[in-house]
């Protein structure tokens, strides 16, 4: 199964079209996904009193981050989807990290740092208006080698559609056809 967390706030944006052609794509092909769908499901990313209280113990108040673990437990593929904002991963998605990534479910420290989800082959598509280069550390080392692969999800590989907004509409439907092509 391929869980697709998508992070983007507006049906109409660039990125829900991206979303939409993959699912198409898995649609046709049969393939078993899962949407997380931060916005659309209201996600607060916000660490709470009540979440911290229970974080020690790998524990969450917010009942999505059970919902959201046990499709990451069912995946064996993982697509991350969302735009670069000032040079990183939107809000939403850093608190899907802080309180859906908990200790005994993602990683545990029995032996010195242990992830524990089993994912495959992870995709990270982002959008960005600055050129792609520029964020190569922010998502190659900091997002995929720091974040994704410490907790369990393997063979990452980015894609980004520099100048997104500003670019061509042929340019964004060629982006389009490139990630359906790799998914």
């Amino acid at each position: 199964m391929i869980a697709i967390i998508f992070a983007h706030p507006w049906e109409g944006s660039f990125n829900k079209a991206i979303l939409d052609a993959i699912t198409l794509k898995l649609n046709h092909e049969n393939r078993d996904y899962t949407v997380i769908d931060l916005h659309k499901d209201n996600f607060n990313p916000v660490m709470t009193t009540a979440d911290l209280a229970l974080y020690s113990k790998g524990q969450s108040a917010d009942p999505l981050v059970e919902k959201y673990q046990n499709i990451l437990n069912s995946a064996d593929e993982a697509i991350f989807l969302f735009p670069i904002w000032w040079g990183t991963m939107p809000a939403i998605l850093k608190g899907f990290f802080d309180k859906v990534l908990l200790v005994n479910f993602s990683h545990n420290y029995v032996n010195g740092w242990t992830p524990l989800l089993k994912i495959n082959k992870t995709w990270v598509i982002t959008t960005s208006e600055s050129p792609t280069e520029k964020f190569k550390n922010p998502i190659e080392v900091e997002f995929i080698q720091n974040n994704l692969e410490a907790v369990g999800f393997s063979n990452g590989k980015w894609i980004n559609c520099e100048h997104a907004s500003k670019g061509t509409q042929e340019h964004r439907d060629n982006f389009i056809k490139e990630v359906v092509e790799i998914i």
